[in-house]
């Protein structure tokens, strides 16, 4: 097939990789213009352009899809179908309708469960037993389209980076396989209809009004980004592992080890990051900074 890729992160790549390997001519790489970057390092490009680049396939940046200019040049591809993985843009409708066989998603969860911009990280907040991709057909609503395939998989205290890599290889060959038949698709159901929208910073704070089996959950679809923290001894610290464990700890009142006191149980962190330093265990963490059990969190 004549395949326009769109997609920005490091998600999108192996779906990418995965078309040209499966002999499928991949004619042109929408992704994001390049972003500065932390630190004032800059402009970064996205992980897609890098690939793209390395594959030999001309790359789109479009600041929007909505000028018309954009939409004719997209429509002179004259695609078969265009495949969409965490791309970062609205595709008009015009954009929808200009390939032969329209738009294809791959969504990293159980649709309709999760619509939105973060899928994977809300699954593992709220405890969700699995989680998966569906590849479906797109449409103007958000996530809305009807869906070909899904595949599942236990999350399983697996972070957001570690169900990330897994979703994406797994909807790399998911869609691989819808590709290499006639596919159909089918209206998502009504009932059971969630959203997911955008991490923010503020969220990445613990909250230990909390029990600490939420909090655990916390650490973890943060990690790796924006990294779940504390405020304690005047500075951010962050948790990127933790564990949990009964205790008599009053909220927000530290124990021996750094554990945390919380609304239900105790959070004991194990691999943390004090701010321009690098990550450790928390024993190491300890042997250079003393914050003696009875301290507690600003």
């Amino acid at each position: 097939m004549r395949i326009i890729f769109m997609g920005t992160p490091a998600f999108a790549v192996p779906a990418l990789d995965a078309l040209v390997a499966a002999g499928h001519d991949v004619i042109a790489v929408y992704t994001r213009a390049p972003q500065p970057a932390n630190r004032g390092k800059g402009l970064t490009r996205s992980a897609v352009h890098d690939r793209a680049e390395a594959l030999g396939i001309p790359v789109h940046m479009p600041r929007t899809l909505r000028d018309p200019a954009a939409q004719t040049a997209f429509s002179a591809l004259a695609a078969d179908v265009a495949v969409v993985a965490a791309y970062g843009l609205l595709l008009p409708q015009a954009i929808l309708e200009a390939p032969a066989r329209g738009c294809l998603n791959i969504h990293a969860s159980l649709l309709p469960r999760w619509r939105g911009a973060a899928p994977i990280q809300r699954a593992i907040l709220a405890g969700d037993a699995e989680t998966g991709v569906t590849i479906m057909a797109m449409e103007a609503g958000l996530d809305t389209g009807p869906m070909i395939r899904h595949r599942a998989t236990p999350v399983a205290g697996k972070t957001a980076g570690e169900l990330t890599a897994e979703l994406a290889a797994m909807g790399a060959e998911l869609l691989v396989d819808v590709l290499a038949a006639p596919w159909t698709a089918t209206p998502q159901p009504e009932t059971g209809v969630t959203l997911a929208p955008k991490l923010s910073k503020a969220e990445a704070r613990l909250d230990v009004t909390q029990p600490a089996a939420q909090l655990e959950r916390a650490v973890r679809a943060y990690n790796p980004a924006p990294g779940a923290f504390i405020e304690v001894a005047g500075e951010r610290l962050k948790i990127l592992s933790a564990s949990v464990a009964p205790g008599g700890l009053a909220p927000g009142v530290i124990g021996a080890g750094l554990a945390i006191g919380t609304a239900d149980g105790v959070l004991q962190p194990l691999i943390v990051q004090r701010a321009g330093k690098p990550v450790m265990p928390v024993r190491d963490l300890l042997n250079g900074w003393s914050l003696p059990p009875g301290t507690r969190l600003a």
